[in-house]
């Protein structure tokens, strides 16, 4: 109960306060893959490469990083990759997805991918 309290007390004094460690206006873009069985380390190299490539691509990229799954806790559900892209703010993002680009990474990706997931948020 002193944890349910607590919590409530810190959402309510910081509601309102706006982003605390990062820029008002920046937007995030969350993907993780799983990639199907069969699929090569050449193959997974090659969509790593081509999926950092997009920040020299689309100019509504501001920034760009990646890593693979080094759970300690058995809870990645089998995503093996995770990327995260940074755009100034919403309208980046609205940008890129339909970008020419990143529907040709799209291409890449697809027949190799078992499962994604994609978040989207505003950082606070």
């Amino acid at each position: 109960m002193k944890t349910v309290i607590l919590g409530i007390f810190v959402a309510v004094a910081f509601a309102g306060l706006g982003p605390l460690h990062a820029e008002e206006s920046s937007f995030r873009h969350v993907v993780c893959f799983k990639f199907k069985d069969g699929t090569s380390d050449a193959e997974v190299a090659e969509i790593e490469q081509a999926f950092a490539a997009l920040k020299d691509k689309i100019e509504t990229i501001t920034d760009f990083e990646w890593g693979t799954s080094e759970n300690i806790e058995p809870l990645n559900d089998e995503f093996t990759h995770c990327f995260l892209v940074t755009f100034k703010d919403k309208a980046g993002l609205e940008v890129y997805l339909p970008h020419p680009d990143h529907k040709a990474f799209v291409s890449l990706l697809k027949p190799k991918l078992d499962k994604v997931f994609v978040f989207d948020y505003q950082p606070r």
